[in-house]
């Protein structure tokens, strides 16, 4: 066979495997990530000084590790030094954003209603402390001009791009102090980002929402509309925070300018991932799991496997020591009893109660 010949079948056969080459980008959602004033003395070390939030995502961590990218809302502020509060005003230590590292979080989302409990500094010390650890953040900044230079957050991984706005509905009446920013949904706003995303020519692009009601079981017209308006000017997955309790997936159809009709799927709320709260089902929330899939060279994404995972909060607290708060994986303990040893009876049938409520209401697949 002549050495041309030979060159161009080799040539051939390693443009249709490369072709034949599928990248996987596996995304990890998890629901608001709070701070109260009882989660903050558990952790307490030294007073005031030195905080282990490390068992608190110890049985989650697996989990999380799986993804090639975690996301969460840190629905509180860093503002690196005491006092360290609760609700209304969440201020808690830098040790907790070490704590959400080693568990595997990724990304964190940081426009929410609490983005001005620490006022400007907070604002600012809790995106330096997040870029020091090495978490990609978004949703406020500490000025426009660093907003114009990491907006919308553009992320490489497993050959994909991927563009993350993130807004929230307000910031329970604490003004923004001048010169930093938090992003408010603001529909003209918005179009314009969704515009600058699209015009970067990204593989993807997702909406995280702070938006709805608190503790309402299903989404109202309002998110509904607001997503319906995300999916046409461009995202393409809008994932929702801020009810602190499990609302509905859906798959929404939108029709397109050009008269196209667009599918994409709407997370309304994940509820949440570790707090104290004790109202109906906001002892706990689900992960979302999905994996997006293109081949090598293709702009064209498809979405693969995915599912939901719930997640409860447990409050563990042993005779005469302190209460320590877990954020568990409920179907590892299902597999295995012993995965968290020590749990009430109690505690037991409020984790399956919780996780038999989510699975009922969304009826989503579930990944296991």
């Amino acid at each position: 066979m002549p050495g041309q010949l030979r060159f161009a079948l080799f040539l051939l056969f390693f443009q249709t495997t490369l072709s034949a080459q599928t990248d996987t980008l596996r995304l990890l959602f998890t629901g608001d990530i709070m701070g109260h004033a009882p989660q903050v003395q558990s952790a307490e070390v030294v007073k005031n000084k030195k905080y282990n939030y490390e068992p608190c995502f110890r049985y989650i961590k697996p989990v999380l590790e799986q993804a090639d990218i975690a996301i969460g809302n840190l629905e509180l502020t860093l503002p690196g030094k005491p006092p360290y509060t609760g609700y209304p005003m969440f201020r808690s230590p830098d040790d907790l954003a070490t704590a959400l590292k080693g568990a595997g979080f990724d990304l964190l989302v940081t426009a929410n209603n609490h983005s001005n409990d620490s006022h400007a500094l907070g604002v600012t010390h809790t995106i330096d402390v997040l870029r020091e650890k090495g978490f990609l953040q978004t949703g406020t900044f500490k000025s426009r001009r660093d907003r114009d230079a990491f907006y919308p957050l553009m992320v490489y991984k497993n050959g994909f791009k991927i563009a993350i706005v993130n807004y929230t509905y307000d910031t329970n009446g604490v003004p923004t102090e001048a010169p930093t920013v938090v992003n408010l949904i603001d529909t003209v706003q918005i179009a314009a980002d969704l515009q600058e995303a699209v015009a970067r020519k990204p593989h993807f692009i997702i909406a995280v929402m702070h938006w709805g009601i608190e503790y309402q079981l299903t989404q109202n017209k309002d998110q509904e509309r607001l997503a319906r308006f995300l999916i046409r000017n461009g995202a393409d997955m809008v994932i929702g925070m801020h009810p602190h309790v499990v609302q509905p997936i859906k798959k929404e159809r939108v029709k397109m300018p050009d008269g196209s009709i667009k599918e994409a799927i709407v997370v309304y709320s994940l509820g949440n991932f570790i707090s104290n709260q004790t109202q109906p089902n906001t002892d706990g929330g689900i992960l979302y799991q999905v994996d997006l899939l293109k081949k090598k060279g293709s702009p064209e994404v498809h979405i693969g496997k995915q599912g939901i995972i719930p997640v409860w909060r447990y409050i563990h607290k042993p005779a005469g020591g302190k209460a320590t708060y877990y954020a568990l994986p409920v179907h590892l303990l299902e597999q295995n009893p012993e995965y968290f040893k020590g749990m009430s009876e109690s505690g037991r049938a409020t984790m399956l109660k919780f996780a038999s409520g989510v699975r009922k209401r969304l009826g989503w697949a579930e990944i296991k």
